[in-house]
């Protein structure tokens, strides 16, 4: 429990006090130097180090200038990247980009899309086999036994929604509606913990979390059980500082667009870290109010309030 409020207020002290950065890595076009891309490292960060590095020669080659991709442990490590003025580019999930993009000085660029509409994904709910929790109405009658794991404190399938629904059921995690609350860290590590039983129940993204771990081959499909599951979510933003030249960001954005079409070599290694049916896959145009959505869900949780 108190490690959620840290987790918490941890975010929303970045975000106030997180933007005394400056632009002096733009000339007076806003053109970077060098271009710096900030993204969430995943669970494997030496596989995504290995599929991005042909996309980083590919954009140096388009656009002149080197490039670099720089990787963090959690979402909150890309939000202060974005409000210190450290990247230019950054890749953040739904609830990551609404926190970032309070002042304003952030526009989504990119997201990706399935057979040529926008993605979307899911949030679970989940626990081991073994705990004898077979449904929602269990869980909710064992709460106050149960340690419950999060995965990021700004991950919108690993948090946001699933704390939103619980909420709706009267189990609020900072009211000591559960025994423990905690944050693994990331969606697989919420799998893992548990999985292993270092945890009661868990909640991760089924594509980004369990079906990955079931890839890896880290977890048996057998040993979870998913106690539920929410609407679909809206895919995650590649945004840009506003402060970046218009047409640098437009011929940026058109390289994603046409990377599936024109490169599949450099696309497919990537995505295919992600989704089990990569040909299905491309890149897509976004707009903030897509994004609506999440702000509705956040703002209606007290403790997130700061989310505008």
């Amino acid at each position: 429990m108190r490690k959620l409020i840290t987790n918490l207020c941890f975010l929303i002290m970045l975000l106030i006090f997180g933007s005394c950065g400056n632009s002096a890595d733009l000339d007076a076009n806003g053109i970077p130097g060098k271009l710096i891309f900030t993204m969430y490292g995943t669970d494997d960060p030496g596989a995504l180090k290995g599929a991005v590095k042909p996309f980083q020669k590919y954009l140096e080659s388009k656009l002149g200038m080197p490039v670099e991709f720089i990787y963090t442990t959690d979402y909150t490590s890309v939000i202060q990247a974005i409000r210190a003025k450290k990247t230019h580019l950054a890749y953040l999930s739904p609830f990551s980009y609404v926190l970032a993009s309070q002042k304003h000085d952030i526009t989504p660029i990119i997201t990706t899309g399935e057979d040529g509409r926008q993605s979307m994904y899911h949030s679970i709910i989940f626990t081991n086999v073994h705990t004898g929790i077979n449904s929602i109405a269990d869980l909710k009658t064992r709460a106050k036994n149960i340690t419950l794991c999060f995965a990021d404190p700004a991950s919108t399938s690993g948090h946001l929604i699933p704390r939103a629904y619980l909420t709706t059921l009267g189990l609020d995690p900072d009211k000591n509606a559960f025994k423990e609350t905690i944050f693994a860290g990331s969606h697989v590590a919420s799998v893992l913990a548990a999985a292993s039983g270092k945890v009661d129940v868990g909640c991760s993204a089924t594509e980004y979390g369990l079906e990955i771990a079931e890839r890896k081959g880290v977890v048996k499909k057998e040993d979870i059980k998913v106690l539920w599951q929410s609407q679909p979510i809206v895919s995650s933003p590649i945004v840009a500082r506003n402060d970046l030249n218009k047409d640098f960001v437009k011929k940026i954005q058109t390289l994603y667009l046409n990377l599936a079409k024109d490169e599949p070599g450099i696309f497919l290694p990537y995505i295919r870290l992600l989704h089990a049916q990569p040909e299905r896959y491309s890149y897509l145009p976004v707009q903030d109010s897509m994004y609506n959505g999440i702000r509705a869900i956040a703002s209606g949780i007290k403790d997130l309030n700061v989310v505008k």
